[in-house]
């Protein structure tokens, strides 16, 4: 029997409110509107990202709410006006949408579009309704996707089409983990070939900025992290080699700075904690290294240093989705099905929906890569 234009009861991980755990709940999913795609999500990544959101420290976000940004799933119903998608297509949902009109998607430097929810955190469709109720409330979504759960409604803008073939068990890590660290080398910083990188942070994504580093030729490609049980993974993935901080007497800048003579060309944050951030700014080459910082800090946190850091040539970047706008992911669907990179060594469980919150548990212990959840 045919679902299209019916409002769908399903599973989802509901978070009612800050630093309560995930609620594995029977939700209500109402038929999408004008412009706006029901998908069956399939699977969907367990990212730290919402982890913050959970435990309450990014600001100005609206609970009760459904997590999950990493994604990917097949297309169920659409409503009018939708031209992008059909009911079948296999697609990503995008944390970062692209509307194609604004300035900022206009701009070939820039991928975040005016009508992206990302620091608004409004948990609403562009229409300022939500799609999803539980227990006769109101259920809103995250950064315009809410990937923990079995259907979820978006705006067309927030979908990318991509190859029939592609494992939606794999490519749904191309929806954050593995654009975002693999972007920060390629496109934000622009990592050179033959040039020195240390990256800071070596889970899911951490590893996913190695294997751009990689790509790109980088001939030294220094791993740090606190959990040394990491550090086979990313030398699989082209880690020269590795540093745990807690292992050596100075500080872990000062040590890279040894290692490569005047500090590495680039350095990648993909912690979220601003010491570390300061650490990966001053492990660069004083006179013109560059740092990017990708990891999520808590909403108090702020950053000090001595403004001669950078004065003396440093570059200090951000980057969100490595960069990339909705038309470079089903290129990148593509490239994997082509075997131009491997996903595989992301990967270290996979588990049902119904136990997300241990999947975040093995995630803050440091005993998981990336999970990704099966619906």
């Amino acid at each position: 029997m045919s679902t299209a234009g019916k409002t769908i009861e399903c599973k989802a991980a509901v978070v009612w409110g800050p630093d309560q755990p995930f609620s594995v709940e029977t939700i209500q999913v109402a038929p999408p509107k004008a412009h706006e795609v029901r998908v069956k999500i399939v699977a969907s990544g367990v990212c730290h990202t919402d982890y913050h959101i959970m435990v309450g420290a990014v600001a100005n976000v609206k609970y009760p709410l459904i997590l999950g940004h990493e994604g990917a799933g097949i297309v169920e119903s659409v409503g009018e006006g939708v031209k992008k998608v059909k009911p079948g297509d296999k697609v990503i949902p995008l944390s970062l949408p692209q509307c194609g009109e604004c300035q900022n998607c206009l701009n070939p430097k820039s991928n975040i579009c005016e009508k992206s929810d990302f620091g608004k955190f409004s948990g609403l469709m562009l229409d300022n309704t939500s799609r999803f109720t539980c227990k006769g409330k109101l259920i809103h979504n995250f950064v315009s996707t809410s990937t923990f759960t079995e259907y979820t409604v978006l705006d067309e803008i927030c979908v990318a089409k991509i190859d029939d073939n592609a494992p939606l068990d794999k490519v749904c890590l191309i929806g954050c983990a593995f654009s975002t660290g693999y972007g920060s080398a390629l496109n934000t910083a622009k990592v050179e070939p033959g040039s020195t990188c240390a990256v800071f942070g070596l889970g899911g994504v951490g590893l996913s900025g190695v294997i751009g580093c990689k790509a790109a030729g980088a001939s030294k490609i220094i791993g740090v992290d606190t959990n040394s049980n990491k550090f086979t993974a990313a030398k699989k993935l082209g880690a020269t080699e590795c540093i745990n901080p807690n292992d050596i007497k100075e500080p872990v800048h000062e040590v890279l700075t040894k290692m490569t003579g005047l500090g590495v060309d680039y350095s990648f944050e993909f912690v979220g904690d601003t010491n570390v951030m300061l650490s990966a700014l001053l492990s660069t080459n004083f006179a013109s290294g560059t740092t990017v910082i990708v990891g999520l800090a808590h909403a108090t946190a702020k950053m000090s240093f001595d403004p001669m850091v950078l004065l003396s040539g440093r570059t200090l970047k951000g980057s969100l989705l490595g960069g990339f706008k909705s038309k470079d992911i089903p290129k990148l669907v593509c490239d994997l099905m082509a075997k131009k990179f491997d996903l595989d060594g992301l990967i270290s469980h996979k588990m049902p929906l119904a136990k997300i919150n241990e999947a975040y548990d093995l995630l803050n212990k440091g005993e998981s890569l990336r999970t990704i959840l099966i619906m």
